[in-house]
């Protein structure tokens, strides 16, 4: 029975002279197509020995020699020399006007295998974003997330330095409490995620990392990018594995996305080469959460609780402290502070989970806080906190009493006593609040303290908008330009750095969702990260607010942004240096050394990569190039050059 060819047109025969030989593609297929001795001919393009490229090879005194390790077959008949026996496939050629046709078998319905088991399971627990990079080391694990992204299964972006994938996945998780995967080859690909996924844990996200790994048949001698996945994922993540033959591969899946969403943290699967394309019965199935998972709703033990509301009652001015980790039960907390009348003070990290123009709002409390926060902290007699870490940034008073809510008891008096720790998730403690003091009504008057703080605080803003040194603009008057023209409903990531700080301080934040790198607090992590918000909102407007020293470190990954057609919005401050270390220098009576920097113009770099990119350089330029870069569908900068001591 004939073999049924399909016919790919690959060359001219104008591209090719006597003893010549390139690689070509016909379907998915690389061949060595050749001309020997007046005859086209084409073999498989993989050397026998170890894959290497024939159609990268020469001819020579009749044999196509390996590039790779010198190893010889005819160009025609695929045949090594006599009495060797790794004979390579040929394929059927014809000539039609001039062009080159190579004849390939109808391909086979694709057979099911670990990776595609394994990525149904992934899909099954919800992640639908894979930030990464495709290389020699996952490329089967790889295919099986094409075939998903085919079907509208999940979403993969291609990065450009897989430190930005583990930010990306980061940034995912802050926003929506949910894990994305950051994928990457064996070796450096792998030890690059490292950073991304410490901000992540740190943080307590949950977030899933995919690591390619060499052939188990080389582990352990040094092979090319052989590096030891399990030691190096050893501190940063909460759960490791390696994906074995024999494992269970669905079940390994959903330990890992387990691991990931219950404990906040890192999972992380190292995929061996060899292994991602092993077969498996079409009758295996995908894991799912279904029967895996229980009420994640701990109540509070009575005890805790009694106490805690016999504080409250006793209270004449109690003040609401809130960290990142109550972003997802802020209604119910706002809904407490108003039958209390509290003010609701926020950590950096916190910040936007309240509006700023509530009546009981007090902006950030800390190094990038506001007056208004640490006032009402200070004068208040009682401080309830819910989902803070108490970090020394933040600078919660020790010498009030205090009420610390939150799901991790490792989390309670972590750093020094409270007088009431309460263990149970925020939602339910506070709804149980929210009971009890369903008919109580607080001191309204504090409303009226409250905005006479601001008026004071609004006044300081607007005299620090008018300060101007001839070195570029200041970041009141930035932040108060953002303040007008940012979209309600905007995600702002920030990175590290004065701007950061200045933007903690000046910007008034109304139902926006501000993400960063808290813990870990590490540069780079602002414009990464707005593409991870973009992988996850995308209909929401995306703002990065980055330095020049935090964007360099991820600046390629605008091309990124520009592949997918993001629609980030770029507010990045440029001052020739990193301002907060010259800052630290400084107050360490230091001299000032290594902080400046050699830039490009941001925006004309902006333009390169193929994104709208404007520069300003002066005050009357900034409401302008925001609005026009805001209005723009796609990646977006606006290069604010700015004086770095007016912060």
């Amino acid at each position: 029975m004939s073999k049924k060819l399909n016919w790919y047109k690959v060359a001219s025969i104008k591209d090719y002279q006597e003893g010549r030989v390139k690689t070509v593609t016909a379907g998915t297929k690389t061949i060595a197509l050749s001309l020997f001795e007046g005859k086209f001919c084409a073999i498989d393009n993989h050397c026998p020995h170890q894959g290497g490229p024939l159609g990268e090879g020469s001819i020579e005194e009749g044999w196509l020699r390996c590039p790779w390790h010198g190893y010889e077959y005819h160009p025609c008949t695929g045949k090594p020399p006599e009495g060797l026996d790794d004979n390579v496939p040929t394929y059927d050629v014809k000539i039609e006007d001039d062009d080159i046709y190579i004849g390939i078998e109808e391909e086979q319905p694709h057979k099911r295998n670990v990776s595609d088991v394994m990525v149904e399971t992934m899909i099954n627990w919800g992640v639908d974003s894979v930030f990464g990079m495709v290389g020699h080391s996952n490329l089967g694990l790889a295919d099986a997330i094409r075939r998903q992204v085919e079907t509208g299964k999940i979403k993969y972006f291609g990065i450009r330095h897989e430190g930005a994938a583990s930010f990306a996945a980061s940034g995912y998780a802050k926003l929506t409490g949910k894990p994305a995967a950051c994928f990457a080859i064996a070796g450096p690909g792998s030890t690059n995620l490292l950073t991304g996924l410490w901000d992540a844990k740190v943080d307590r996200v949950p977030i899933l990392a995919l690591s390619g790994q060499v052939d188990t048949q080389v582990l352990g001698p040094g092979a090319f990018q052989e590096v030891d996945l399990a030691s190096a994922f050893n501190s940063v993540a909460e759960w490791s594995q390696t994906v074995l033959p024999q494992s269970k591969h669905a079940e390994l899946m959903t330990l890992a996305l387990k691991n990931a969403i219950l404990k906040r943290d890192v999972a992380h699967l190292i995929f061996p080469n060899e292994v991602q394309e092993i077969e498996v019965d079409e009758d295996t199935k995908a894991s799912s959460p279904e029967g895996r998972l229980t009420d994640l709703q701990i109540s509070p033990p009575k005890d805790s609780l009694d106490k805690a509301v016999a504080k409250i009652k006793d209270a004449k001015r109690p003040c609401i402290i809130v960290g990142n980790g109550a972003k997802f039960k802020m209604d119910d907390i706002i809904k407490f502070s108003e039958k209390i009348e509290a003010p609701v003070i926020t950590t950096f990290k916190g910040k936007g989970l309240i509006p700023d123009d509530h009546p009981l709002a007090c902006g950030v409390l800390g190094r990038s806080g506001t007056p208004i926060a640490s006032y009402f902290m200070n004068a208040s007699d009682l401080i309830i906190v819910f989902g803070a870490s108490f970090s020394n940034h933040t600078g919660i008073a020790t010498f009030r009493p205090i009420i610390q809510v939150d799901f991790d008891q490792m989390a309670l008096g972590k750093f020094h006593k409270v007088d009431v720790p309460v263990w149970g998730e925020i939602g339910v403690t506070v709804n149980l609040l929210n009971e009890t003091f369903k008919d109580h009504s607080g001191d309204a008057s504090i409303r009226e303290e409250i905005s006479g703080r601001w008026k004071m605080w609004k006044d300081e803003k607007l005299k620090r908008t008018k300060d101007d040194k001839g070195k570029g603009l200041n970041s009141a008057f930035i932040f108060e330009t953002m303040s007008k023209l940012i979209p309600e409903d905007a995600v702002i990531t920030v990175d590290v750095g004065n701007n950061a700080y200045s933007f903690g301080r000046y910007f008034e934040c109304k139902r926006q969702s501000i993400l960063m790198s808290g813990y870990l607090g590490s540069i780079g992590f602002g414009y990464p990260a707005a593409m991870g918000a973009y992988a996850a909102a995308p209909d929401r407007k995306i703002i990065a607010v980055t330095g020049d020293g935090g964007f360099g470190q991820y600046m390629a990954e605008l091309t990124t942004a520009v592949k997918y057609n993001m629609n980030i919005t770029h507010i990045l401050l440029n001052n020739d240096e990193l301002g907060k270390i010259t800052k630290e220098q400084k107050a360490d009576e230091l001299n000032v050394w290594e902080t400046n920097l050699v830039n490009p113009n941001f925006s004309e770099y902006a333009k390169n990569c193929g994104a709208l990119g404007i520069r300003v350089t002066n005050k009357k330029e900034l409401e302008d190039a925001m609005k026009k870069a805001l209005e723009h569908n796609g990646p977006a900068m606006v290069e604010i050059i700015a004086d770095s001591e007016l912060i």
